[in-house]
């Protein structure tokens, strides 16, 4: 479409209904490099006018209002300059709910769901359990976990300050202040030393330092490099977790990791280096992709 006739520059005798408004959008959102317009452009649109994606589809006719059009014109500037949509609306769902995110905070992937699914398996063969969820970021896992596990108390730990004040809103926003406790600091270092757990997760850095040039521009541009970055061969974390987590595990625990798709062949045998833990398992996502890397505990007697 031309400049003639974008929200930009329309004059007012054009109407832009949300189908049009829509339309314009996802065009333009494709030719600036969105890997996935359309639902860009429903999220955004759902933003702008203060209501649910679903109410779009019967709202089609409908012309915006001009503090709407704004809104929607400001959102689609900054999203075709790659910001990622979930910094631009201030949230992403994960496992069915919704999670504050904001720059320099890492945005929940729909990977990490299988984390979730595979602690969740884990738990329910537990009359109840402690868990533990390291680099929390904002929160998601111990969240989702929580949410759907009522016998699990649970323990989430985060590094940076601005992240644990989202991760702790977010335990806030889902009423889970006296299920989840957040501690802040490196790895296991502000656990008291009796702390004992049934199920460790954590979704650490595991990204290359060669892998970094290559992420998608809004990744790599937008979102904060501490939780991608995982060194030479992505594993620096991940080989702390492992040394580390048998310690606080009790026994027949399990230590739940994930991981990048390439990388099950090096952390299985990082398990099983370490002598602490049962031959692992690996749990594939939802593309095939090996994503998470799960060993027990063996028992010390």
């Amino acid at each position: 479409m031309s400049s003639e006739g974008t929200p930009e520059t329309a004059g007012a005798e054009e109407v832009w209904t949300v189908k049009k408004v829509l339309d314009w959008t996802i065009g333009h959102l494709k030719q600036h490099g969105s890997e996935s317009p359309r639902l860009d452009a429903e999220i955004l649109l759902a933003h702008a006018r203060g209501c649910q994606r679903i109410q779009l589809y019967t709202q089609y006719d409908t012309e915006l209002e001009p503090e709407e059009r704004a809104t929607m014109r400001d959102l689609v500037r900054r999203r075709a300059t790659l910001e990622p949509v979930a910094y631009l609306v201030g949230f992403r769902e994960f496992f069915g709910l919704d999670f504050e995110v904001e720059p320099g905070v890492l945005i929940p992937r729909p990977d990490t769901e299988t984390l979730v699914v595979t602690a969740l398996e884990i738990l329910n063969e537990l009359p109840s359990a402690n868990v533990l969820d390291v680099c929390t970021g904002t929160g998601c896992v111990p969240v989702a976990i929580a949410s759907n596990c009522e016998t699990a108390s649970l323990t989430a730990i985060e590094l940076d300050d601005q992240v644990q004040r989202i991760a702790q809103r977010n335990i806030e926003k889902h009423d889970l202040i006296g299920r989840i406790l957040l501690l802040q600091g490196d790895l296991f270092s502000p656990l008291p030393g009796d702390a004992s757990f049934d199920v460790i997760t954590a979704n650490p850095p595991y990204v290359t330092d060669e892998e970094m040039d290559t992420l998608q521009p809004d990744v790599r541009l937008h979102e904060p490099q501490l939780a991608l970055r995982g060194g030479a061969d992505g594993l620096d974390i991940v080989r702390r977790l492992i040394a580390e987590g048998s310690s606080w595990l009790a026994d027949s625990g399990a230590l739940l990791l994930e991981i990048g798709e390439k990388q099950s062949p090096a952390v299985t045998q990082l398990f099983a280096d370490s002598g602490e833990f049962e031959p692992a398992q690996i749990v594939k996502d939802l593309g095939g992709h090996s994503r998470i890397v799960w060993a027990k505990k063996r028992p010390t007697s």
